[in-house]
């Protein structure tokens, strides 16, 4: 009886081990499958808790912030109320004094010394006034006159430039033109315009003396002359006229005058017609020798 009882408990030790192994191992089992069946961290739960408690503290925060700000707010209004008041009550007192200072000095002193001092303050200020007046008065008549000159400054460059743009359209037409009385005409042109042209007067001679008018030519050579006495041309057609003329000694003295102030002019001399008449003497030759051409045996 006792031998069968040990035997029974040592078969349900055996049983209750192999259970408990049996459980054991289906509980790691279980364990793993639910971790493989895991998606989300198990400390999840623990930061939504640590995120709601930030959020609370956070919050008191700002109401507590609030709660300082409108203290402060109201302290500073109720500050600036004080010296407002203090303001007012500073300023009253002073417009008080002074109207009673003022209500003291107009009994001591009198109306009449008031009005005399009303009235000299108005001379003063009257007087300032025009002395300012005047002064910028003068300024301004300076300012227009100044304004008058450089408009009439502008104005006259103007017609200045006009004129020598016509002038200069006749020019290109008077080298166009072959016919001579219609080169006259252009330079007459030209003369209305710029009446001290010396240039369009010494080729308005020129054009002169092709028509044979010597007396003409050497009047208006001689107008050139006095307009610009350095002007070789001018000097070299009075030489023409008078070669034409046959004033020879007379002519000799512009041709060396217009060599001397235009020296390129002698390339000139073998073309010119006017000064065949001038062949005859030495110094015509001399001259024709030291520009480079050879003279006929």
């Amino acid at each position: 009886m006792k031998l069968k009882f040990i035997v029974l408990l040592i078969i349900t030790m055996l049983s209750a081990t192999v259970f408990a192994n049996d459980s054991k191992q289906m509980s790691e089992q279980q364990q793993e499958k639910a971790l493989k069946e895991l998606n989300e961290p198990l400390y999840r739960p623990l930061l939504e808790r640590y995120v709601l408690d930030e959020l609370k503290s956070l919050r008191q925060d700002q109401q507590k912030l609030r709660e300082d700000t409108t203290k402060q707010i109201t302290h500073t209004e109720l500050s600036a109320a004080d010296r407002a008041l203090e303001y007012t009550n500073d300023t009253i007192n002073n417009v008080m004094f002074i109207i009673t200072a003022t209500a003291t000095i107009l009994i001591l002193v009198g109306w009449n010394s008031l009005r005399d001092v009303k009235n000299k303050v108005e001379s003063i200020v009257n007087e300032r006034v025009k002395s300012i007046t005047e002064e910028y008065e003068t300024r301004l008549g300076v300012l227009e006159n100044q304004l008058k000159e450089r408009s009439e400054e502008i104005l006259n460059n103007q017609r200045k430039i006009t004129i020598t743009n016509e002038v200069h359209s006749l020019w290109m037409r008077a080298n166009l033109e072959s016919d001579v009385n219609s080169k006259i005409e252009i330079y007459d042109e030209i003369l209305k315009r710029k009446p001290d042209d010396v240039e369009a007067i010494t080729y308005k001679a020129d054009a002169l003396l092709e028509q044979g008018k010597t007396s003409k030519a050497v009047a208006l050579c001689n107008q050139a002359i006095d307009e610009d006495a350095d002007y070789g041309y001018a000097y070299w057609q009075r030489a023409c006229a008078y070669a034409q003329e046959n004033r020879l000694a007379e002519s000799m003295d512009d041709l060396q005058m217009a060599l001397k102030l235009s020296p390129n002019l002698k390339n000139e001399l073998v073309n010119e017609l006017a000064f065949e008449n001038l062949q005859v003497l030495p110094a015509f030759l001399k001259l024709l020798e030291d520009a480079g051409f050879k003279l006929s045996e």
